[in-house]
């Protein structure tokens, strides 16, 4: 699915962000899938601090994760300088592998958390996807959102593989596919209920 192209202004943003990371730093986000219904948020929160306690000797940050207890899944945002290295430290910490591990592109514009319901979707493209056009879905959507009570605050491009995941706010996840209808007809696969990690 072609999107459309990011202005000269709005691609300068994307790259700007992009050179947050250091040359070896990679931002990744894999996503684990377990038993629906069986994570426990405690049990999150102490995996994650078992990755923090390696972490370091593999020259990894993993720096934030969101939870869907419903379903059974993690999402783990990462900087690696490998995708092997974020996985040698899940490996080493719990044991608890991803089932999928992308290297992302952070996107633009990223907005803080109001303590609002939490939602993270996920769209799957072509391959080859550009972050610079998702860009420009993503300012449409910033253009339409209040209308559907959303707030969307951030997302990350798996450009090769063409996932897109988006973090908003909102008061359901009807909502989140009614902002993304309206802006430019993108819908995603999925729409899931998460809490952020501690």
């Amino acid at each position: 699915m072609k999107l459309p192209h990011i202005s000269a202004s709005g691609l300068a943003c994307v790259m700007m962000l992009g050179a947050c990371h250091g040359p070896s730093e990679r931002l990744m986000l894999d996503v684990h899938h377990l038993p629906a219904g069986e994570v426990a948020l405690a049990d999150v929160a102490a995996a994650h601090q078992k990755d923090l306690a390696v972490q370091d000797a593999h020259d990894v940050r993993y720096r934030r994760y969101w939870v869907d207890q419903g379903t059974g899944t993690i999402f783990c945002l990462v900087e690696a300088p490998t995708p092997e290295a974020a996985s040698d430290v899940h490996r080493e910490a719990h044991g608890l592998l991803a089932d999928e591990l992308r290297e992302v592109v952070p996107g633009i514009r990223p907005a803080t958390a109001s303590g609002a319901p939490l939602f993270m979707d996920t769209h799957r493209m072509d391959s080859g996807v550009r972050a610079e056009d998702v860009a420009a879905a993503h300012l449409k959507d910033l253009a339409v959102e209040g209308r559907h009570s959303v707030r969307f605050l951030e997302y990350w491009v798996d450009e090769r593989g063409g996932v897109v995941h988006c973090l908003a706010e909102a008061p359901d996840a009807q909502a989140v596919v009614a902002a993304h209808r309206e802006a430019h007809g993108l819908l995603p696969e999925s729409v899931q209920p998460v809490v952020e990690g501690p």
